[in-house]
């Protein structure tokens, strides 16, 4: 089937859709919050950025930005990027041979694929940086990621004590049947650990006051498709063909803060319990839909975690930096992931990541923006085949840990979706629902 067989992708342009409140108030604030905080924080960063040369740039940094929520507002068409970073070519080059697409008609905000125009977004929020000379490393989202991740400080006291509960555990002898509990537990709080985004919130607080642990039973009935059981056997099948080995699994990781640690939590368990013996994990290369993991906040992360006071904490810290010094535990960075391509462009556009995720036995997408990336983004029905939503991406078996914050979903029982609305009519976009769903392989059928 040829792609322009399948749905047309989502977009602002029908007002009952998430797409166009999105762009409508959502963008609006989260631009209105940046600029806010840059403003207050103005003091701090001359004092960090070079005195009255860093208030300058600052002030060009907010009109950048304040140009671009107008832009956003008026549903002006998409600029080509200024900057000098390495992707810019690319950029523009994606730009032109959409608008070639579309007959020359130009890519707008209300009127072009949401994806594509979300993506854009936040590239050129990252323009604003890049076009200063002292502040073009400056992650504008920084103090907002950090803050969440404070705050939820006492989730991850509870969270990490019973990491090391469950270590001490099976370190023991265990059947079968404890192992298995305990991976879907942790497999489970990662999932829920996605519910913590600060750009569906709108730069907003979005904490996790309590550890998921203790809603698990409660928050079963949300996960609308859980192949929890398909993927521990499929972990189980690896380690089995490779003579008791675990095989490597690769997590694209979404957000930083309390789900980041969800995310070491279950990847130290995968380690601890001999499913898994290698783990890749990909991060974004630049600030990306507000609380996106970077290289830089995933090291804030653990530096921050080996300095508290807490036993469980530095503990589990100190076997996670041993874990990426001998190489047992890998951090990726490409620029891929901050492109407006979906991932069954991947194989295309960047053949060499594809084959690198070639390399995994399983591959784990965290979030609601992988989530869109691996199914298009497309206007699918909800009982689609979720393999044959993903368009021919297989580079290894691989799953989404989800919860719902748009309005894309696929591989519903037929019925299911009415049956939640009726319960839930924002369940689509609230992030309380969520789906944990597998794939295997490619399917030309749907």
């Amino acid at each position: 089937m040829s792609w322009n067989s399948y749905p047309p992708p989502l977009s602002a342009k029908d007002p009952n859709s998430f797409a166009y409140p999105s762009m409508k108030d959502r963008v609006p604030i989260i631009l209105s919050k940046i600029v806010d905080h840059l403003t207050r924080k103005r003091d701090k960063v001359m004092a960090e950025y070079g005195g009255e040369a860093g208030r300058e740039e600052l002030k060009a940094l907010i009109g950048s930005l304040s140009q671009l929520r107008y832009e956003v507002m008026t549903n002006k068409p998409a600029a080509p990027l200024r900057d000098s970073r390495v992707d810019k070519s690319e950029w523009n080059t994606e730009l032109e041979n959409q608008i070639e697409k579309a007959s020359g008609e130009e890519m707008k905000w209300f009127d072009s694929a949401w994806l594509w125009m979300e993506c854009y977004l936040y590239r050129r929020i990252q323009e604003a940086a890049l076009m200063c000379n002292l502040l073009k490393n400056f992650d504008v989202f920084a103090d907002q990621k950090q803050a969440a991740f404070s705050s939820s400080y006492p989730a991850v006291s509870s969270l990490t004590m019973y990491v090391l509960e469950a270590g001490h555990a099976i370190t023991e002898f265990v059947p079968e049947n404890e192992i298995q509990r305990y991976f879907s537990e942790f497999l489970q709080v990662s999932l829920w650990g996605n519910k913590c985004d600060l750009s569906i919130s709108g730069g907003s607080e979005n904490n996790q006051v309590g550890c998921p642990l203790e809603q698990l039973t409660k928050l079963k009935p949300y996960i609308l498709l859980d192949d929890t059981n398909k993927i521990y056997q499929i972990l189980s099948k690896v380690k089995e063909a490779q003579g008791g080995r675990g095989g490597r699994v690769d997590i694209v990781l979404d957000n930083a803060g309390f789900e980041l640690v969800t995310d070491l939590c279950f990847a130290d368990f995968l380690m601890t319990s001999g499913l898994v013996s290698e783990i890749h994990f990909h991060a974004k290369a630049i600030p990306w839909f507000v609380s996106d993991v970077t290289q830089q906040d995933f090291h804030w992360t653990l530096k921050q975690m080996s300095s508290m006071n807490h036993i469980a904490i530095s503990q589990l810290c100190r076997r996670w930096k041993r874990h990426l010094q001998e190489g047992q535990w890998v951090l990726e960075v490409n620029d891929f992931w901050t492109m407006p391509y979906d991932y069954s462009q991947m194989q295309e556009r960047n053949p060499s990541l594809y084959d690198q995720l070639s390399q995994a036995n399983f591959i784990i997408f965290k979030g609601d923006l992988n989530y869109r990336k691996l199914v298009g983004d497309l206007q699918w029905d909800t009982t689609t085949d979720f393999i044959y939503s993903l368009r021919g991406f297989s580079p290894a078996p691989l799953c989404s840990l989800r919860t719902l914050k748009s309005d894309v979903v696929v591989g519903l029982k037929l019925g299911q979706a009415k049956e939640v609305t009726e319960k839930d009519p924002n369940w689509m976009i609230n992030g309380e629902w969520a789906v944990l769903c597998v794939s295997e392989g490619c399917r030309t059928s749907s």
